[in-house]
């Protein structure tokens, strides 16, 4: 309570915003969202001196901005492009995402603007807050197609968060900004799918070549096994040959067999 307390009392301190933006209260975003939405913000300086200018989003992750500080000169104006990146839309979710554009008076002796944002006094910011409004296409009983609100940011005031930083003083063309951002997703999306690629081809080659090496293996086994077998029955049948030529008789001692049976056989008869 004490700090909210605080919070109203100092903006009470604080002057009236100098500058009028276009739109005043609402960012709008148009879906799908499947790919980044662009909407534009215009900061118009009626005075005569100088205005800085710092933009601040409660989603700074969910957004970028070019240029999201600077200076707007006396009598001049400042476009900024405020891109959505995509997400998935969840119609049940509220929306709470809120920007603010905070400003003061540019001081003419002192150029370092980091040093004037840490040192200026609460009571010399001015500030306006807007909400953020997403629209999505809805089709009608007709069949026709018409942009539906999906939700307004909360009454509550949520801490504010610098978005990303981006160059001063640039004011590029909406649509140069759109078409970089669609090239640096798909060049995204292209690296990961070569990397996807060759993460397979690398798997396929690793498998392929655990396969030759096991079919080596085997047919260098298999071809000893064969050897060895052969050498086996190869020593087998040397040593059947050795065993037989071993055991053989000479034919000589057949004959001399023979004709000492005829002399036993003649002494008989005689």
């Amino acid at each position: 309570m004490q700090k909210e307390k605080e919070k109203k009392k100092d903006e009470k301190k604080r002057k009236d915003q100098v500058l009028l933006l276009l739109p005043s209260n609402e960012l709008r975003f148009k879906g799908p969202f499947t790919d980044v939405v662009t909407t534009n913000l215009t900061l118009q300086n009626p005075t005569d001196r100088p205005v800085c200018f710092k933009v601040k989003t409660t989603a700074p992750k969910q957004y970028c901005v070019r240029p999201n500080s600077g200076v707007v000169s006396a009598k001049d104006e400042t476009l900024i492009s405020v891109m959505l990146q995509p997400f998935e839309y969840d119609s049940d979710e509220k929306n709470k995402h809120k920007f603010m554009v905070q400003t003061m008076f540019a001081p003419s002796d002192n150029p370092d603007m980091e040093t004037v944002w840490k040192d200026i006094e609460p009571d010399e910011l001015m500030d306006s807050k807007l909400k953020c409004v997403f629209e999505l296409p809805v089709e009608n009983k007709n069949g026709a197609w018409e942009t539906a609100k999906a939700g307004f940011g909360s009454s509550n005031v949520e801490e504010l968060k610098p978005v990303i930083k981006t160059e001063l003083h640039a004011s590029p063309k909406v649509s140069n900004v759109e078409a970089d951002l669609r090239n640096a997703f798909a060049d995204n999306k292209r690296l990961l799918a070569e990397i996807e690629a060759l993460r397979k081809e690398n798997s396929t080659l690793r498998h392929d070549g655990l396969r030759a090496r096991s079919a080596a293996q085997s047919s260098s086994g298999g071809t000893e096994q064969v050897h060895t077998t052969q050498a086996g029955k190869a020593g087998t049948m040397n040593a059947l040959q050795q065993l037989t030529q071993g055991n053989a008789v000479p034919p000589i001692m057949y004959l001399v067999a023979a004709i000492i049976l005829g002399l036993i056989v003649g002494k008989f008869i005689l």
